[in-house]
């Protein structure tokens, strides 16, 4: 799975940071990274901003490099407003019924 998860052409990480990482979870994630540093898209969405990551992390070491590899020529695109889910289910509701 590590080396798929390395190769791949575009990687994903859904909601990035609900839960404080594990010791192996830092780990792992330090490994994905490192591997796939320059070779391929990483992917983050987070509902939090990326100063609260390192407290995700945990351990300020790993948090550095990993944060490192990830920050570091990333695009950001930060989003204001309200949710879309709300939007939307006020279309929803709002729309009539044929």
């Amino acid at each position: 799975m590590f080396r798929r998860t390395t190769k791949a052409p575009l990687l994903i990480l859904k909601n990035w940071g609900p839960d404080r990482l594990t010791a192996t979870q830092r780990r792992d994630c330090m490994e994905t990274v490192e591997g796939r540093y320059g070779r391929g898209l990483t992917m983050i969405t987070s509902q939090l901003p990326i100063k609260a990551w390192h407290d995700v992390i945990g351990q300020p070491t790993f948090a550095d490099a990993i944060l490192d590899r990830i920050v570091y020529n990333a695009y950001r695109l930060e989003l204001e407003g309200q949710s879309m889910r709300k939007t939307i289910s006020k279309i929803d509701y709002e729309m009539p019924q044929t």
